[in-house]
This record gives C-alpha cells, structure tokens and sequence, in this order.
C-alpha cells in the first residue's frame, strides 16, 4: 500500500488510458490554484507532482513548498529546503550488500530495542542487480566468460547467500542474479516503467512519474528515459527504503540546448565527453542539468541515456531528458506492455511532461548550447572524465604534458621475459569494452564490431601485450551481436565476451599476465589503457596502468590493434594486412549507414522478451544456493565476507548529546580532487596492506583476496582499506605516495595511525581541497571515515554525495571560508583542532575552529557548516542517519 497526502489543494483526479482508470495529481490543477507552471524544466514538474502527492499539512511537506517550486520561475535559484520521496529504490551488489547488512543489523538492533523486527523492511520497491563482482581473469578465448562466472561464484558464495536470503526474507525486495546485465542497463531495459503505479491506502491505483535514487553514481542513466534518478550513499539509499524522504534544496537547472546532428564518424561516446567537458567547465555541481533543443530529434533514446548516465562525471545531480515519440519507441522494443506504453503517452501529455518539437523553451537558472556537428572523435585522460582530448592530439598529450608528468620516454624499451615481444611507455596493455555508458548503446556496440569484422578481414590482431575484453551490460547485446555475425569478428580481434558486468570500469580489470606486469613495475614503464568506460581515476583500472583514456568501444578495439598511445593515430597505420600493406584508421571504420542497416536489421522486441522473462530465476549456479528466509540473519562465525556492523553497539532510545570535538589531531591533509576512489576501500587488496594482514590472520590465502568491493559486507576489512588508496597523496608525509600517516612522528599506514590515535582517546580531522568526495557514490567513503575514528572534515568544497554521506554517519562536515585554504592558514600534522558547541549546531552556520599549535600558540579560523537541513541535523544529532530511523521505528 503507498501512503498519499492530505491533499489540500485538491488536485487528485482520474486519468483512462491502457484500459484502466488510474488517479493522479494534477500539475494542470494546482497551475489554476498557484500560477502558471507551463515554463517549469520537466524535472522540476516531477519534484511538483512528488510535493502534491506527499502533501501532509506542513509535516514533511507543506503548500508554501509547492508554491515555492512555482515561484523558483520567477528566480531559478533557491535556498528552500524540500523532502522528497523517489518512487523507488536501485542497487547493485558492491553498495547494495552493505544496505542489507546494514538492515540485518538494523533487525538485530530492532530486537534489542524491544521492537518488531519485521518493522525493518523496504517500503519501497526495491530491485539489486548483482553487476560489479564479475571480473576479467580470463579474456581472449571463447570459454572466459562462463570460466569468469565459475570464478566469480566461487570467490563470491558468501555474499551471494546473504544476497539470496534478503531476497527471501525482505519484502519489497529483489535481486537481479549474476550474469543478467549492469544494473543501470536492467534499469533502462526491463525495472523502470516511465509512469509507476501501485495501489494506495484507500484502495485505488494511482500513477506518478517514475522516480528513483540509486546506490551508484550511474543511476543517472535512467533520465534518459524521462525517469527523474540519481545516486546516493548506501546510507541514504537504506533511508529511503525505509520510508524516509530525501531531504534536498530545490536545484539549479542548467538548460542544455542541443542543435544540429553528429557528423559522419561521429560516436554518441564523442558526444559524451565533449558536453562532460563543457559542463565541468560550466559548474554544475549539486544542479539538475536538462537537455532540450531541436537536436534531440537527431538523438536515439540510448544516445541520450549515454549522455544522462555520465551526470556524475560532468558533476550535476542529473541529466534530463523530457518524454517523446523516441521514450515510447524505446519502451516498445524493449517489451513494455503496450496498456503501459499509452498510459505513459497519456499521462506525459496530460501533465506537461510531454517534449513537443515546437515546445517554448523552459525557464532555466543557467544555458549552454552546442551544435553536435561540431563534435569530432575525442578520448578523455588520462587521469580525469572531463579532461577530453581531440583523437588527433591524444599522441601530443602523452608525448608532450605527459611527458613531464610521469618522466616517460616514448622511445623506451624493455624486453618481456618469457616472450618475443618488448614493451615501453605509452603501450596500450588494457583495452576494454566496458560499463554501463556505451554498453547500453547498440550504435556505438554495432560500430565495435563492423570495426573488427573490417579488421578481421585485413588479418589485424591486437598487440600481444594488450588484454582485451568485452563485457556487455546487458545479455541483449549478445543476441543482436550474434544476429548480424559480428561475435565472431570481434572474437578473432581478441574481444572474446568475458562476463556481463562492470569490470574494468570499476577496477574488475583482473591482473595482466605477470611477465607484463613485471616488466611495467620493474622498469617504471608508464603503461596505457584504453577503455570505453566512464572512470579513469587514478590507481582506478589497475595499478600497473598509470595513463587511462575513455573512448568509444570502436576506438577501443582500433586501440588494442594499435597497441600503443604514443604515434598519431588518423596519420600512422594501425597495423599491417596479411598481404604486407598499411591499414589505417579510416579503412576499417564504418559508415554511420553501414552501423544503422545492422541495427535495424538485428534488433528487435522479441529480444527483450525472451531475455526478461525469468530474469530473476537466474543460472544453474543461482537455482543451486540454498537459503530460507528469516526474521534475522544468522551472522556467520569467522566470515571474512559479511559481518554484523558496530553502528548500532551500545544504542538506547534516546540519543545522547553530541560531544564537542576536543584536541583533535589530523590523520590525513590532501589536496585537491580527493575521489571517493580515494578515500572508499577500491580495487585489488595488497597483502602487504592492513587489510591484507587481516585476511592472511584469518587464513585467508593471497589467491583468495578477492577484491575490496567484494567484501563491502565486512567493516574490519573496510575500515583497514579506507585511504588506502595507492596513488593518494597525504601532505603530512611529503614525497610518499599511497595511504600513509604520521602517529607521533613515525611513518606508517592510516589504519595503524588512526587506531594509535584511538587507543589515546583521541579524535581526528581530516583536511582537504576543492572538489572532495568526487566520484563514485561509496557509502564506505563515509562509513570508513567513521570507523577510523574521524569526528570532522574540513574542505574547500564538497561533492554532493559524500557530504550528505558523511552527515549520514554522524561526521562533521565544514567547508573553508572563501579565500581560506588549509594552505593559507598554514595547518600542519602536529596542529590540535578544538570544535565546541557541536550539540547546538544550525544548518549553515558558522563555526569556528580553534587550532593549537605544537609550540602551544593558537589561533582560529571560520567555516561553514555543510550540514545543510534541519533533517541533517537530526540525523547528525542521532549518531546518523540509521539510529535515527531505527528510534522513529521502534518508537
């Protein structure tokens, strides 16, 4: 049952389309009442339909809120604080399994409390699709992929019985199996509807904007489709599960206007990084971005769900797409029921959601246009999404800038043993088809393999130091790759399918062979990857590949056959035929007809159908894990996968006041740019490392690690690994790269540091730059810092995800005044920070921060308190978001 408002306006009325009657609220209604709406960015219209329906008289949400949303037109700016509450909950299996955890704890803890366990359930739907455990161990033969899932079940069985039995023992709750596709494109091809429905308290069937927050950045694909999505911690995922309203300021939209159409050659994925790179330049973080213009008549849906997916890159909360003929096309092919189909039609228009060719321009707090005929082939990197780089010019940056980076030489060889090839700086040793940006899109898929059928037929092959691999988002693409004969063209170039999943985007890139390997690390080559995903962060593809470049998947198979990043690539051939003449670039790239003949002819609904029929059923290895559902979970003794989280020791009923920050010492001063890949526990575990020492002391051999995503569901393993990120830089240990502190002058990791400190009872700040918290949206990245014993960061500014996380785990968020920086004030590793009347804090007041020097001199300084809402605040004042829950529950 969905609970509605009191609706005060009287606005709720009936809607017949698709055989059935559906209420509604109407935005045409409440125009009448509080003023025209007609100029309102579609985004915003979903934020007034979700005001109007969860109206309750001023309790979460009152009518001077929806009028304010009206108003916003007059001043597309606001300070005004909103709860909304998403239609539905979107996780996958790397953020996903702390949420069930943390409900299983949460279950537990009920227990204590006195409370109904049962109380702890999602009352929201709720879909995990298990996407980012899949990993390229095997690659470039035609049994990798099913030898990659024997693998990933076997290093996984832990987690994958936890995920089973939520499955069976939460309600609202289901989980999409291995092997079925990346969450965001199950999303987009099967879970999201456009229009949602369900039944209300008085029994009748109402329809509402499709709406979801996700536990990946990535979520924001699904605004392609028209459905209002983005990411948010696991901490506030579980909170919206459990009923709880996102709370958020009413957003800036930035209007995005697109014109023309891409030119001959021209991928979507060049589209991507080139409006990426605008955007960033624009400032659009913490703001709705919405695309409009004539332009979009030339855009395919998947071309705009390429362009909404990489919001998180381009920094803004979303990228909007209005719903049109292309949304309704789309659902249609990929199985939707034609009743739903026209009640999407029916409702888009009726509430002024509908995209006409001839619509008048909305308002917007800010514009950018471009004319897509201008874009030409890019690649961005190497380290950055938003540093794009002009196919042309990817040779100068490497040879050039590069050059003075990371001290390479391009004419540099070194001899691989074992093999009859050498390798040096600039070779491409990665080179992957991957993640969810252009694995949801057949046109840039389709290119890939025309580029390979044309290569095949030159007798190209990739270079034999690059690791090649194909990981689709979804089993769609198999089939209509199948169809139209290009499977076997990209398997004789070495693109072999090794798994539907994330992979090498997120890490999963699995070890290059060890002659490789050792070669790179033995002589500091400075090694290359080509991947058509949308994250190159440092340390972030693999730590033997310092230069990471995005492209689109047929730049990426030309790549691998290249081999190297260091010779002009549209003037030097790539490679030599059988027959002993040059190919270049231009002889195996295909023609935008040649790419849409095979398209039109390969895909089709019936596709869709067969693939989601059973699409939670999963494989034989799923049907074989036994699990029954239960009230509690039984936390197994010794799991080094899943363990029962110390949020919840020691709570009562009643929060006790929040301490003031006393003589706390730095554990980590970092500059600018700190990603989430940073600061949340990423990537391959070193057995030298804190974690790795609590593996091997728990008889867990090196072959058996797994990865830090993997073991998500653990906190002592997570909390060994937050800041341990090997290219991060901690200016309290100068000249050393990777997670290291200082304790009392002695060098050593930040896990050994941070538990120094708290054996001494003290608490620690961290201290950083611009733009903290980019990235992924890793509820670890929070969770760690609390484990660690952190009370407090301190920055110039904030990503928007992280910092709400933070809030979400009851640590202090502050931002330096304008024109004051950690440099500036001179803050060192020996200073102590002094917070007081933390228990009395606003949101957005001032605080000050007294320091004390070692010498015993002070001295102190403002921030800003971005703890942003009085929603923060409780939860904050609660210990978190969690506690806070868990007392209105069990209350």
């Amino acid at each position: 049952m969905t609970a509605i408002g009191l609706d005060s306006l009287q606005t709720r009325t009936t809607l017949s389309a698709g055989g059935k009657t559906v209420d509604y609220f109407s935005i045409k209604k409440v125009a009448e009442k509080l003023g025209d709406v007609s100029r309102l960015p579609f985004s915003m219209k979903v934020l007034l339909e979700n005001l109007l329906r969860f109206e309750d008289g001023g309790f979460t949400v009152s009518v001077h809120d929806v009028q304010a949303l009206i108003d916003w037109q007059k001043d597309p700016k606001s300070t005004r604080e909103i709860q909304y509450r998403p239609a539905r909950v979107l996780l996958q299996d790397f953020t996903g399994v702390p949420c069930v955890v943390d409900l299983a704890a949460m279950r537990d803890a009920m227990n204590k409390l006195g409370g109904d366990a049962q109380k702890i359930n999602p009352l929201v739907p709720v879909h995990l699709v298990i996407d980012h455990s899949v990993m390229v161990d095997e690659f470039g033969h035609p049994k990798a992929a099913e030898q990659n899932v024997e693998i990933e079940y076997q290093r996984n069985a832990e987690r994958y019985d936890f995920l089973k039995w939520g499955s069976k023992s939460l309600a609202n709750f289901k989980a999409v199996p291995p092997g079925t596709g990346i969450c965001h494109q199950v999303n987009l091809e099967h879970i999201a509807q456009a229009v949602w429905t369900s039944t209300t308290d008085d029994g009748a069937t109402i329809a509402y904007p499709d709406t979801c927050v996700g536990t990946d950045s990535h979520t924001t694909m699904i605004n392609g489709l028209g459905v209002l999505g983005w990411g948010v911690g696991g901490i506030e995922a579980e909170a919206a599960m459990l009923g709880q309203p996102v709370s958020m300021l009413i957003p800036e939209v930035v209007g995005f206007k697109l014109t023309g159409a891409l030119a001959e050659g021209v991928t979507a994925t060049d589209l991507v990084l080139t409006a990426t790179q605008m955007l960033r330049a624009k400032g659009v973080v913490g703001r709705f971005v919405e695309y409009y213009g004539p332009g979009l008549a030339s855009l395919s849906l998947a071309d705009r769900a390429t362009l909404a997916n990489m919001a998180p890159e381009y920094g803004a909360t979303c990228g909007f797409f209005g719903i049109d003929e292309k949304t309704l096309d789309y659902l249609r092919l990929t199985g939707r029921d034609e009743d739903q189909i026209a009640l999407v039609e029916a409702y888009a228009k009726e509430q002024g959601l509908w995209a006409y060719a001839d619509m008048e321009d909305p308002i917007f707090t800010d514009t950018l246009s471009l004319d897509m005929g201008t874009v030409v082939p890019s690649l961005a990197g190497p380290k950055r999404p938003q540093d794009k780089v002009i196919l042309t010019q990817v040779d100068d940056v490497f040879n050039g800038d590069l050059s003075n980076v990371y001290k390479h030489d391009s004419a540099k060889r070194v001899a691989v043993e074992g093999k009859t090839h050498d390798i040096g700086d600039g070779d491409v040793v990665i080179a992957a088809i991957t993640s969810c940006t252009n694995t949801s899109n057949p046109s840039v898929l389709v290119a890939a393999g025309l580029v390979a059928r044309k290569a095949n037929a030159y007798g190209l092959k990739p270079k034999p130091w690059v690791k090649t691999s194909l990981a689709p988002g979804s089993q769609v693409v198999t089939d209509y790759l199948d169809r139209a004969g290009l499977t076997a063209d990209l398997d004789a170039v070495g693109f072999n399918l090794v798994g539907y999943g994330c992979t090498t985007c997120i890490g999963n890139s699995g070890p290059l062979a060890e002659p490789i390997s050792n070669a790179i690390n033995a002589n500091d080559i400075v090694a290359a990857s080509v991947i058509s995903g949308n994250r190159n962060f440092e340390g972030r593809v693999s730590p033997d590949v310092r230069a990471n470049f995005l492209a689109s998947p047929p730049l990426v198979v030309a790549y691998a056959l290249k081999g190297t990043v260091t010779e002009d690539f549209t003037t030097t051939p790539i490679g030599q035929a059988t027959d002993g003449s040059d190919v270049f670039l231009r002889d195996i790239w295909p023609t935008n007809q040649e790419v849409h003949d095979v398209m039109t002819a390969n895909i089709d609904r019936s596709m869709f159908t067969a693939r989601y029929a059973k699409v939670y059923e999963g494989d034989a290895h799923w049907q074989k894990i036994q699990v029954e559902g239960s009230d509690t979970y039984q936390w197994r003794a010794g799991s080094t996968y899943v363990a029962n989280p110390p949020y919840f020791d020691g709570m009562s009923m009643t929060p006790a006041p929040v301490t003031d920050i006393i003589e706390a010492k730095p554990l980590a001063i970092l500059g600018d740019s700190i990603t989430t890949d940073h600061i949340s526990p990423a990537g391959s575990i070193k057995a030298d490392s804190p974690a790795g020492k609590f593996l091997m002391e728990h008889q867990v051999s090196k072959a058996d690690f797994n990865s830090y995503g993997a073991r998500r569901g653990h906190h002592e393993v997570m909390m060994r690994g937050t800041f341990a990120n090997i290219r991060i830089k901690n200016e309290m240990v100068p000249g050393i790269e990777g997670g290291m502190s200082s304790y009392a002058g002695e060098v050593m990791p930040i896990y050994d540091a941070a538990m120094r400190h708290k054996a001494d009872g003290t608490s620690l700040v961290v201290i950083a730059g611009k733009e903290y918290g980019t990235g992924s949206s890793r509820d670890w990245a929070a969770k760690g810092t609390n484990l660690l014993g952190v009370r407090v960061v301190i920055v110039e500014s904030f990503e928007r995800i992280h910092r709400s996380n933070l809030v979400g785990m009851g640590v202090l968020p502050l931002q330096f005044m304008e024109g004051q920086d950690r440099n500036s004030l001179g803050l060192k590793g020996d200073d102590s920070f002094t917070i007081t009347s933390v228990s009395s804090l606003q949101p957005r007041q001032t605080v000050t921060v007294h320091v004390t020097r070692n010498d015993g001199s002070t001295f102190t300084f403002d921030t800003l308190c971005r703890i942003d809402t009085a929603n923060e605040i409780e939860y904050f004042m609660n210990g978190g978001i969690l506690h806070y829950v868990l007392r209105k529950l069990a209350a």
